[in-house]
This record gives structure tokens, C-alpha cells and sequence, in this order.
């Protein structure tokens, strides 16, 4: 086969996508926090945009509610007018002094505390640790081992690494290793530092106020026949009567098997709302969540220089660009704030039985309904409802939480999300001598007219983070 070279038409239809197109789309599935870091980096990137205040008067083009295409054509093209007012050709001068003409507030800071003093940590497992480690009478070569073992301490407070790979890391003998972790093991919590479970536990055993013999000859000597829970056994092996060792499992059953999440490794995540439904009376208000949200203006400056004649094709070129970019954007924030604002008023719509009387009357829906109730497609309202969240009376909920399929309730559906509260309701009754199994969770729902497979019970329960009956049932 001979390798030429040779020019050849072709018609290919495709979808492109501008750059104010993407712009858009992404600013539609920002959550309220992201979209103020764009607008904040957008007013760093582009000087034709800037702030507005809620009490400063605003001329036809420079108003922010206006979003009409034909601002968009009127500021991007040139003027007819040759009396069009003059633009100030000093253009370092003019960056030189942008903002000039406002001055914030003199204040007296000089009784406030320094920086430093502000600045709050959350206390966590490390730092609570390495506070013990300095009190400690730990030196030394010991120190930077102890603080070594410290930061492989995972959540739960076991020793992520074995003592070999500590010897090679640090140079040192395990039995100094061994020696410097057994004195890191009397830190509190109490059980921290251990190598698995079982030391664990031998470990807060032997630091209760009255150690128990006959818990700790259990962990020492019969813990795999404490797993299985099989007390006639372990009574055996430990040669102690069976009400001994039912008091010394009961006692072992109290102990915690994750020392460290005592102190919470991770920080807590705060939601901001997107936007608020409030009930007044028997109907209910929607309001947008624009706290933090700045008004935007297209700069005056740059709006006069598209329509001076003095200007060059490349400075007019690049004020097109920039004016363009800047109107984009207002009109983007503005279709997204009507968007998320019309998709909260159509699942409110859809369900306001669960506004009103709760989760047990969350129906069924998909994004269909919606798209089709809005008159949009459904992929945007899967951008609107995707990480953003609304604050309702009845808790805060993310948008997607109101989607959801649909499971046989009599001759209609109910939503899948208020069988998984009815299974939490059986289950929260439930006695833990005698478990309930996945089949009788389904027989009790058919009480209730709820037709439902086994196996979709076990993923419900499962999407809820509770273990099958045999782990739950409790032999004590």
C-alpha cells in the first residue's frame, strides 16, 4: 500500500460549544459557594466588569437586570454616532487610578487581637496526641519515634504500619520500637495505638478502675471463640461458670472498639442553601439564596470606548471580547437564578404532600416530570438539582433527594425513600434477642400494602448502613 498525500472535502455536522456556552452550563451546576469563587475570579480576570451597590443608579445598559440580547449587540458593535462622547485615551492612567474615587471607612483596629489570635483549629487526634507526647517524659531518640507512630495512626486509632517497616524506616531495633509503642498505648483515649481489636481491648481492659480477670483471660487466650459468640464454649476453655463469663462478655460488649473517632478526625461539613422554602399560612414561599451574591455591572468606561472612533481594530477587538464576556455572564447568573428558582417551584408542586404532612407522602418523580412541567430539557434540570441543596420546614434536603422511583403501594406508588423510612421504623422496633430478618421486613410491609422484593429490602437496608439480622442480634 502506497502512503500519499491528498486534499478531500467533506460535510460533517457537529456540535460546538463557544467558550460563554461551557461558561453557562458550568455556572448552572455550580452549588451556591462555587458560584461565588467564579464571579470572584471573574471579577479578577475581567476588567469591563465590575460591582454595583443596591443604591447607585444605573443607565439603560449599565442596569444588572438588564438581559436582553440586543445589550449584548448594542455594546459589541460600533456606533453610527461620530459625536459620540470621548473616551479618556489614557489607558495606564486610567488602571493606575481604577477605583481611586473610593475610599473605605477609616477604623481603630489598634484594640483588635492579632491575626493569629483568630485563627481556630479544631482539635483532632493528632494534635491531642502530640500534646500528650510533649508532656510525656518521652526524649529524644524516643520522641521522634513516638512521633513517628503517632502519624501512622489511622482514624480509628490502630497502628497503620507494622513495627518491621517502622525498624527499617527509622533505624532502630524493634524492641526499641516495641518499647517506645507500648508507652504511646498509655495515651489517652485509652486503646489507642493498638495493632488489631484484640489488643485493643486488652488494652482498656486492663485500665478499667477493676481490671476483670476473666475478661482478660478471654481476649488473651479464647478470643476467636468470643467472635463466634459461643458462650458454653468459652466458658469451657477458660474454665469459668457461664453467669462469669456472661458478665465478662457483657462488660467486653461495652468496651470501644474505635478510640480514635472519640475526637472526630474529620471536620464537620457545612451546607449553604441554594435556596429557601418558607411556609406562610397554608401556601409556601420560595426565595433564592443571593446572600454573598454581588450585583454586576458592565464598566461605563469600557462601554463609551466601543463607541469611540479613536479606538484601534485590535483595542476594539479586545473591548468586544471583554464587554461580550462580562454580559455573558450576567445573563448566565441571571437564566441560572430562574432556572433553579422555576425547578424548586415544580417540585414543590409535585410534592407539597410532603411538605405538608411529611416523609411517608413522598411521591414518586423523575427529571421528566419536571423538564416537561418547566418546558426544558432533562439534562438541565439534572444540572440544576445536582450538589445544590434547599432549606425546607421539614430539614435541609438536597434537590435530588424529591427524585425518586417509584415502588407498589396498593393500586398507586409511593417513593422509594419512604419505604426505606418504613423499614427504619421496623427496624428501630425490633428486639435484639430476635432480630428481624429481611423477610419478615417484607411481610410487614405488606401489612401496609407495600409490595416489595426481598432482595430490594437487603439494598435498602443496606443503603442505610444496617448490618443483616445475624450481626445485629444481640446473644446477652
Amino acid at each position: 500500500m502506497v502512503l500519499q498525500i491528498k486534499q478531500q472535502l467533506r460535510q460533517v455536522q457537529q456540535l460546538v460549544m463557544t467558550p460563554q456556552l461551557q461558561q453557562a452550563i458550568k455556572l448552572l451546576q455550580y452549588n451556591h459557594l462555587e458560584m461565588l469563587e467564579a464571579v470572584e475570579q471573574e471579577l479578577k480576570e475581567n476588567p469591563a466588569l465590575e460591582l454595583s451597590t443596591y443604591d447607585e443608579p444605573f443607565t439603560d445598559q449599565e442596569s444588572p437586570t438588564r438581559d436582553d440580547l440586543k445589550s449584548l449587540e448594542d455594546s459589541t458593535t460600533e456606533s453610527s454616532n461620530p459625536a459620540a462622547e470621548a473616551l479618556v485615551s489614557d489607558w495606564d492612567n486610567y488602571l493606575e487610578n481604577f477605583g481611586g474615587d473610593y475610599s473605605p471607612p477609616s477604623r481603630d483596629y489598634s484594640d483588635r487581637p492579632s491575626f493569629e489570635n483568630l485563627v481556630s483549629y479544631k482539635n483532632n487526634l493528632f494534635r491531642y496526641l502530640v500534646e500528650q507526647l510533649r508532656l510525656s517524659r518521652i526524649d529524644g531518640e524516643d520522641r521522634r519515634i513516638a512521633l513517628e507512630i503517632i502519624g501512622n495512626l489511622n482514624d480509628d486509632g490502630y497502628l497503620d504500619i507494622s513495627l518491621q517497616d517502622l525498624a527499617v524506616n527509622l533505624d532502630f531495633p524493634i524492641g526499641r520500637i516495641e518499647g517506645v509503642l507500648q508507652k504511646v498505648q498509655d495515651f489517652e483515649p485509652v486503646g489507642i495505638g493498638a495493632r488489631d481489636l484484640r489488643e485493643c481491648l486488652v488494652i482498656q481492659a486492663r485500665a478499667l478502675e477493676q481490671p476483670n480477670e476473666v475478661v482478660i483471660r478471654i481476649l488473651e487466650e479464647a478470643f476467636d471463640i468470643l467472635k463466634s459468640g459461643k458462650i458454653e464454649h468459652l466458658a469451657r476453655r477458660i474454665k469459668a461458670s457461664i453467669n462469669d463469663t456472661q458478665s465478662a462478655v457483657h462488660l467486653i460488649s461495652k468496651l470501644n472498639t474505635k478510640p480514635g473517632r472519640i475526637l472526630g478526625a474529620s471536620d464537620t461539613v457545612y451546607v449553604a442553601p441554594d435556596i429557601f422554602i418558607f411556609k406562610a399560612g397554608n401556601d409556601y414561599s420560595i426565595i433564592l439564596n443571593d446572600d454573598g451574591l454581588p450585583l454586576l455591572k458592565i464598566n461605563s468606561i469600557f462601554q463609551k470606548a466601543l463607541h469611540n472612533g479613536s479606538s484601534s481594530s485590535s483595542t476594539k477587538d479586545y473591548l468586544q471580547e471583554k464587554v461580550r464576556n462580562a454580559i455573558w455572564l450576567i445573563k448566565s447568573i441571571h437564566q441560572r437564578q430562574r432556572t433553579i428558582y422555576k425547578t424548586t417551584q415544580s417540585i414543590l408542586k409535585f410534592q407539597r404532600e410532603f411538605f405538608d404532612k411529611g416523609i411517608d407522602y413522598l411521591r414518586p418523580l423523575v427529571l421528566k416530570d419536571v423538564a416537561d412541567d418547566i418546558e426544558m430539557h432533562e439534562s438541565t434540570v439534572s444540572r440544576v438539582t445536582s450538589n445544590k441543596y434547599v432549606h425546607t420546614p421539614r430539614g435541609i434536603f438536597e434537590l435530588k433527594f424529591f427524585f425518586n422511583s417509584g415502588i407498589k403501594h396498593g393500586a398507586d406508588e409511593i417513593a422509594s425513600e419512604s419505604v426505606k423510612n418504613h423499614i427504619l421504623r421496623i427496624l428501630r422496633s425490633e428486639d435484639l434477642k430476635k432480630p428481624v430478618s429481611d423477610k419478615q421486613i417484607v411481610e410487614e410491609l405488606a401489612k401496609s400494602d407495600i409490595t416489595i422484593a426481598r432482595r430490594t429490602v437487603a439494598k435498602y437496608r443496606e443503603m442505610l448502613g444496617i448490618p443483616p439480622s445475624s450481626k445485629r442480634k444481640k446473644k446477652f
